[in-house]
């Protein structure tokens, strides 16, 4: 499913990005949050899918994730990057110190601050459209390409090739 959320339009309020990185993580993953089970914090990667699963990582940036599997499978991706498509002038200001449009939210912590997302957004469904969050359509790059590569930021199963970018973000037109 992670490679699939690749070119998909991501909304939160009036701002949106298309999805350009993301990495994916299942139960039996020693990296996953779900791998040693069911947790209150983690309750919500359980499923159903289409789940918005958002959490504070290195008690300093929050990071969305949207739970891909079947209930009771602890499935989600982690969008970790996008090119900024609408509200850049407000992603701009909740992010003073990025130094151009594409830095805006190439990075996990990144999308999250531009967009606007925190612990509020845990648990919305990201398919509905009055969602706050919410992922809309299918990719809208139709011939894109990407790759697959080895996840970043964990310490575990880092030989995985489960992190999926889009090979050239600068093609994803305005």
């Amino acid at each position: 499913m992670a490679p699939d959320l690749l070119g998909v339009e991501l909304r939160a309020g009036t701002c949106s990005i298309v999805i350009t990185e993301v990495e994916a993580y299942v139960q039996t993953d020693p990296a996953s949050h779900t791998f040693r089970g069911r947790t209150p914090r983690n309750a919500v990667m359980f499923g159903p899918p289409g789940r918005s699963y958002v959490y504070l990582s290195y008690g300093m940036h929050w990071c969305l994730n949207v739970v891909t599997g079947r209930v009771g499978d602890g499935e989600a991706v982690l969008l970790r990057g996008g090119v900024a498509t609408r509200g850049d002038l407000l992603m701009r200001e909740r992010r003073p110190k990025a130094t151009s449009l594409a830095s805006l939210t190439n990075g996990p912590g990144k999308l999250t601050a531009a967009l606007g997302i925190d612990r509020r957004h845990n648990d919305v469904d990201m398919l509905s459209g009055s969602s706050p969050v919410r992922l809309i359509g299918t990719p809208i790059t139709g011939t894109m390409e990407w790759s697959a590569t080895r996840r970043v930021g964990i310490s575990v199963a880092q030989d995985r090739l489960w992190r999926f970018v889009v090979d050239d973000p600068a093609a994803i037109c305005r």
